[in-house]
Formats: C-alpha cells, structure tokens, sequence
C-alpha cells in the first residue's frame, strides 16, 4: 500500500471559473465567482488594479484625491465642479461699492496689539460718537399662538424650548406688524433647515397664495420645508451676495409683496439682505414702473379700456406700495461684519469714522458678551443644571468668544462690565447705520429686545416696514 504524500506547500492553480486572487491568510484562492471575461471577482479586482496606480490631488479641490488614470472622467462628476448659474445669480449684486476703502490684512489687526493710548483713543472716539445716537431699544418679547403647543411639550430639551420661543417672538412681532397675511412672498435668508418659514407657514394657516423662498449657500439636511404641501416652498442655494430677487421665477411671475425675514443671520449677511432687499430689489422695480406702458386694449363686448395684466400687478407693488413690505431679523455676530458690504458706510463717515475704526469696533462687540459668559461660569460652580444650561450655547455664539474677549492686557484697564458697556455701543452703533441705512429708502425701521438674555445673549431684532406716504392735499 502506498504512503500518504506530503501536503505541498506551493499554492494550487485555481479553478477555471473561480477568482485568480490568492488569499494569503487561508493558503487558498478566492472561491467567488467573477464576471463573465474577468479574471477577479469585483472585490479582489479593484485590488489588482490600484496596484502601480498613481493618486493625484484634484484640480478642483485638492482636499480630495483620484487615480491619475481616472482624472478626465472625475472632473465630469466631481461635486467641486463649476456648476450652470442658477438665474438668479448675478455676481457681486448686493456686495456694495467697489470703490469702497478696504483694509489689507496686515491693517486688520487685533486688539491686543494695540497700545493702551491707542485703546483710549478708540475708546474715545467710540463715545463721542455713541453720544449721536438718542436710542433706547424697548422690550418687544412676545409670542404667537401658532407655537403654543410646541412650546408646551415636555421632550423638549433646553435647546429646542429655547429656539422655540425666538421664534414664536418673531412671529410675534410680525403679527405686531401685520405682516403674518397671505398674498406676499417670505424670504428668508441663512434659511438653514427652514424652521422659520415653517412657523410662518403654520401661522398663516396653510394659506394657498403663499410662496416661500428659502435662501441657504450650503446643502443642508434635515430640512422641513418638505413637509408643506399647499404652499410652494423653494430653495434658493446661493450666496446672498449674488442673489437677485427679481430673476427669482416665481416673482418676476407672481409679483407678490416680498417680506424678508431670519433668525440669526450672522454679521455680513444681515448688510448683503438688507441691501438685497431695500435697494437691489426695490430698484429693479422702480425701473419696470418706469418703463412705457403697455397698448391700451379695447374690448368688443364692453368697449372698456383695460390695461394689460403685467402693468397692473407693477402697479401694485411698486407703485403706491413698496416692492418690500417689510423686514424682520434678529442679529447677530457683529465680529462677522465685513465693512466693504456694511450698508452703514455713510453713517460711520458723518461720524469722522473710517475702515480701520469699524474694524476694531466690530472686534469689540464681543465684549458685550464676555461678562454673561463669565457670569454664567460663576454661577455654574454650584449648579450643576445650571452648567449644563451655559455649556449649551448656538452656533453663532461659539466663535463670539474670541481672543479679544480675555485680553489680559485690558485687566488692568477695564472692568468686566465696563467692557460690557463698550461692547453693547459699539453693537449699537453698526446697528444703528443699518437703522438710517433703511430710513433713507422709506422705512421705518426699529431695534427691540425680542428676547431675554437667558434665551439668547444675541436678543435683538430689527423690523422694517415702509412709511406710509402722506395723502397729497386735493386741488379745486
């Protein structure tokens, strides 16, 4: 009887019809099947052949990497590519003057390198100039019935309650304002998950001749806009800077009163929508209610003059009435501002200031913040529900805290609440050039508290209707 032979050490060739990959851990080839033709299964043959390949950056966006063998067809799928315009974009639309005085980046420097006589000097300056502006902000904190049930739901945590009641208090206001009716367009602007519009849309009750405009640069997720059915939601994704409202379809259709609105729309944003709105906007439609009227058209059956549709709807947003019918925001992160798109530039310059002043005044709004911070620490020693509460702040106050809020420099100079104090006017001075920024387009535009500070430390809002013409007198 023969002996058993030896196992070999050598791999056996593999199957005609199984996969050529030769698995070193078993000893054995691959058992899948492959494709008809291939020689691998889909697993082992993306293996085989990255080897010898070569990964390049992207061209469009070097955060990521392609095999260089593969870069053509990439670029034709790439999410970094340059996609079609949407038509609403039109570049630098509401950026503002390009002529305007911008400082280079060596001039934009930050607060602790300046001298303590430079800081007085600016401190100086800061108060003459706060000394123009006869302006107490009243207490507008309301609420609206439409959140009522939402606000009463005990699996809400801190945060959702807190959301909750800005915006009820904006729907508040904007009841205050009557501006909660049907027959207008809501826009509004740093939409993110479009919680606002949402509410709105609940107040006015599902109303049918109601458009929403939700304006959001980033691809956001958990989005409720979906939600709503009988009124027409639409995204618009681009930069506020190039938005154009009136190539936006629906209105240059409908030509509905448009009202712009936002919960928290940080530093910049809040110049670039204002000026979207009071000047961009109204402007395009005071050229079209300037335009030659249409042929008058006669009808057989009752022989009246009647004018073409187009003009009449002109006519009733942009002529007796403004093309904007009002404007409610809620600021916030001054530090964000950019003094190329501040639409208070003429303000400021009445005022003997310039580039480099709001520079720094910008920088110091994040003081009007730092003593309820440190406040809120104190207090959180003892307890410990209430350091949960303080932890928890909204996206745009986290980068608030910057390093100008703790110069060590400034101990010896100010107290906390002087800082504060500092902070709060030099809040109130950007926002008071976008008060008389919207005054001089025939607003009447108002700063308020339209929450408490333990909601929120940004609790201001700005709201904006235009002023009602006077009645001119009739002539005999």
């Amino acid at each position: 009887m023969a002996a058993p032979s030896e196992p070999s050490s050598s791999p056996q060739p593999h199957p005609g019809r199984r996969c050529a990959f030769f698995v070193e851990r078993k000893r054995r080839f691959c058992k899948m099947v492959p494709a008809q033709g291939r020689r691998f299964c889909g697993e082992h043959g993306a293996q085989e052949e990255e080897k010898g390949r070569k990964r390049i950056p992207c061209p469009l966006d070097p955060k990521h990497t392609v095999y260089e063998d593969q870069l053509q067809k990439h670029l034709k799928k790439c999410n970094s590519r340059e996609k079609p315009k949407p038509v609403y974009f039109a570049q630098d639309i509401n950026a503002g003057l390009k002529d305007s005085t911008e400082l280079s980046e060596e001039q934009q420097v930050p607060l602790s390198t300046l001298s303590k006589e430079d800081l007085e000097d600016l401190i100086r300056k800061l108060r003459r100039a706060s000394t123009s502006i006869n302006y107490v902000l009243k207490d507008q904190i309301l609420c609206h019935q439409a959140l009522q049930e939402a606000l009463s739901d005990p699996k809400n945590g801190d945060a959702a309650t807190k959301h909750l009641k800005q915006q009820a208090s904006i729907l508040g206001n904007m009841e205050r304002l009557h501006l909660l009716r049907p027959g207008n367009c809501f826009v509004e602007f740093g939409a993110g998950r479009g919680k606002l519009s949402h509410w709105v849309d609940i107040a006015i009750q599902d109303a049918q001749d109601v458009h929403f405009l939700l304006v959001e640069r980033a691809t956001t997720r958990f989005k409720v806009d979906g939600k709503h059915t009988k009124s027409s939601f639409e995204r618009l994704q681009v930069d506020i800077q190039h938005l154009n409202l009136s190539t936006v379809p629906v209105l240059a259709k409908e030509k509905l009163p448009v009202i712009g609105i936002g919960k928290h729309v940080c530093g910049a944003a809040t110049d670039l929508a204002l000026r979207c709105l009071a000047e961009t906007y109204a402007k395009h439609c005071d050229e079209r209610k300037e335009d030659p009227a249409p042929k008058r058209l006669k009808t057989d059956e009752t022989n009246k003059t009647t004018y073409n549709s187009d003009e009449t709807c002109i006519k009733s947003v942009c002529g007796n009435g403004s093309p904007v019918a009002g404007i409610v925001i809620a600021l916030c992160c001054h530090h964000r501002c950019d003094w190329k798109h501040y639409v208070g530039q003429e303000f400021f310059t009445t005022l003997g200031l310039g580039a480099m002043e709001f520079n720094y005044f910008k920088r110091m709004t994040s003081w009007a913040t730092c003593g309820m911070r440190e406040t809120a620490r104190k207090a959180s020693v003892t307890d410990t529900k209430n350091e949960e509460q303080s932890i928890e702040t909204e996206e745009h106050e986290k980068d608030g805290n910057s390093v100008d809020c703790s110069w060590d420099s400034l101990q010896g100079l100010l107290t906390t609440e002087e800082r504060k104090q500092l902070g709060h006017l030099c809040k109130l001075l950007i926002d008071h050039g976008r008060i008389e920024y919207l005054q001089q387009r025939g607003y009447e535009a108002v700063l308020q508290y339209y929450t408490d500070l333990s909601v929120s430390l940004e609790n201001v809002l700005l709201t904006a209707v235009p002023c009602q013409s006077p009645i001119p007198p009739s002539t005999a």
